[in-house]
């Protein structure tokens, strides 16, 4: 019997799968696809989920094969320059499509020890008082002591489980797809950006060396059923209604259509199986969030599982996954439908796009707006009135390099500048650096695996309160 079986080898679960066995876990990742995706869905990282990268040491090989682009224009595109001084030493977006991404963590994950296994599909999942039994198409039978599922918005485990996922259905839809086009750069550019002032639902535009296009255009309506990808004349015909030319497309190697659905799982986790990523939650892609809300689901659930695993989980540690994150989807949900809305054609959301445009000239306003949507705002309801306490800690220059340096290893940091603090107890799980930063106005931190904060003061009585409620109890001298 393995530790966890993860199903799904997307990004939501190659960041857990690499996370779990970073704490030793034993992890099998069944993939029912039996290569990867050659398409691209996704096409960058934002601020929150570059951070998380960096935090374990992996931020370099995506920098080495993604573009950096300046931050701004992310909420329903409207084109407004991102505030200065945000709280992250990664000011920018990352832009790199998601094969990339996947092929990237998917090295990784294997490097650390994880297991992968392709061409495996889940049909069938029952769970007891030890542990879980999963099914196979083929008939084989895997146990493991916990699942998560990290399958996808049309999740079988979601769905195995039985959990509901209520939300708003699909009202507009788009094509979407990967082509080539029979006209100059300079006309597709030329005739993108007239459409574009009226029409942010549509575009094109290169994604590859080879002279491949992605291509994004308005559907003539909502299909019955969107599994079923629209043919090549349906997207010209969508093009010429929208441009007036179908830039003499052809060759596609991937067409799909998405909705603008927005659905919530009622719970992330049910016994020993747990949701993340879109098996949890589904949103238009607008501001390419979705992506990112997934890979930050699996940094906050795998210290917590592993730490369980473990055996050293304090009460109610698996639990707070989806007391954190659920309300963070929530959010992200409302952001993107408040966007959708923002795109249409239709007068009265022009109108109330142009006073958020205004409104949006503010810093405070948009400086909220854009931290939404990086999810460098996140913050997590910790009971602790401090301002840094539940919030991500921006990387820092210590006298002796960087902070994310000390957080590769994935477990929990005092970072102290009193020198008079202590970690004795939980020295196994946390570790504990005297260092000082001039960026840092606060006595001692305590971070925890994911980077957010748990304490911060100077007193060592007070700081075994945040150590046993994240690490559990000390062990014993002796």
């Amino acid at each position: 019997m393995t530790d966890v079986i993860v199903v799904g080898a997307g990004p939501t679960g190659l960041m857990l799968a690499a996370e779990l066995r970073l704490q030793g876990v034993g992890v099998l990742v069944l993939e029912k696809e039996t290569e990867p995706a050659r398409y691209v869905r996704a096409l960058g990282l934002h601020a929150r989920s570059i951070e998380v990268m960096d935090q374990r040491g992996l931020l370099g090989r995506f920098l080495a094969v993604g573009r950096t682009h300046p931050l701004g224009g992310f909420f329903a595109a409207i084109p407004k320059p991102a505030p200065e001084r945000l709280d992250t030493a990664h000011a920018y977006v990352l832009g790199i499509p998601q094969t990339a991404t996947e092929r990237l963590l998917t090295e990784h994950a294997v490097e650390v020890g994880a297991e992968i296994r392709r061409g495996a599909e889940l049909v069938g999942l029952d769970q007891d008082d030890e542990g879980v039994t999963v099914t196979l198409a083929d008939g084989t039978r895997l146990r493991s002591r916990y699942v998560v599922g990290c399958d996808g918005g049309r999740s079988p485990v979601r769905k195995l489980l039985g959990v509901a996922f209520p939300g708003e259905p699909t009202r507009v839809e788009t094509l979407l797809g990967e082509m080539e086009v029979g006209v100059p750069a300079e006309t597709v550019a030329a005739v993108v950006a007239e459409v574009r002032r009226t029409q942010l639902r549509f575009g094109l535009g290169p994604i590859a060396e080879d002279g491949a296009y992605r291509v994004v255009v308005p559907a003539a309506g909502v299909s019955a059923d969107r599994t079923v990808p629209p043919t090549l004349d349906e997207v010209k015909v969508q093009l010429r209604a929208a441009a007036g030319t179908d830039f003499g497309v052809h060759s596609p190697r991937w067409l799909s259509r998405f909705g603008d659905a927005t659905r919530q799982a009622e719970r992330y986790r049910v016994g020993r199986v747990f949701l993340a990523g879109d098996a949890a939650h589904v949103h238009p892609p607008t501001g390419g969030q979705g992506l990112n809300l997934g890979v930050q689901d699996a940094f906050n659930l795998g210290w917590k599982l592993a730490a369980e695993i473990a055996g050293w989980a304090p009460d109610g540690l698996l639990d707070s996954y989806e007391a954190e994150r659920h309300p963070v989807a929530a959010d992200v949900l409302v952001t993107t439908r408040a966007a959708i809305e923002l795109l249409s054609t239709e007068p009265g959301a022009r109108a109330v796009r142009a006073l958020v445009s205004e409104l949006m000239d503010f810093d405070e306003v948009n400086r909220h707006l854009i931290e939404k949507i990086t999810a460098l705002g996140v913050r997590y309801d910790l009971g602790e009135e401090h301002d840094l306490v539940g919030r991500h800690l921006r990387d820092l220059a210590l006298k002796r390099g960087r902070l994310y340096e000390l957080l590769h290893t994935g477990r929990g940091l005092l970072l102290d500048r009193t020198g008079t603090l202590s970690t004795a107890g939980w020295a196994d799980r946390v570790d504990h650096v005297v260092d000082v930063s001039e960026e840092l106005d606060v006595p001692a931190v305590l971070v925890r695996p994911d980077g957010h904060v748990a304490w911060v003061g100077e007193d060592q009585q007070d700081l075994r309160r945040p150590l046993a409620r994240w690490f559990g109890a000390p062990v014993e001298a002796g």
